[in-house]
């Protein structure tokens, strides 16, 4: 039997992420991917605001992200609010540089 699991972009944007205390630290604003390898760079998590208006991205490794398949795609991430407030964020208006070849590494090390 195939024991792969899928999921779609689709599925996962929206859906809230939570910490491993369980509080919950924001939500999948969107999936990035790197259209030369087709591997999966960054989730985008969403983190405060209202409708959209005042809320704050982070870019966070897909490696450093769970999704738990047997609790309806539960997205946890090992991180606190304050590690969350610490990191470097960007806004819907401003996503990152593609061109800034640290800006990867710079967000891996913050979730290392």
């Amino acid at each position: 039997m195939d024991s792969t699991q899928r999921l779609s972009a689709r599925e996962l944007v929206g859906q809230p992420v939570h910490n491993l205390h369980g509080d919950k630290l924001g939500e999948v604003a969107d999936v990035v991917i790197d259209t030369a390898t087709g591997r999966v760079i960054y989730g985008a998590l969403s983190v405060g605001g209202v409708l959209g208006v005042g809320e704050k991205l982070f870019a966070v490794p897909w490696s450093a992200m769970r999704i738990e398949a047997d609790h309806d795609h539960r997205v946890l991430l090992d991180a606190t609010p304050d590690r969350l407030k610490a990191a470097s964020g960007f806004d819907k208006d401003h996503w990152p540089d593609d061109a800034d070849t640290g800006f990867i590494e710079r967000t891996h090390t913050n979730y290392a």
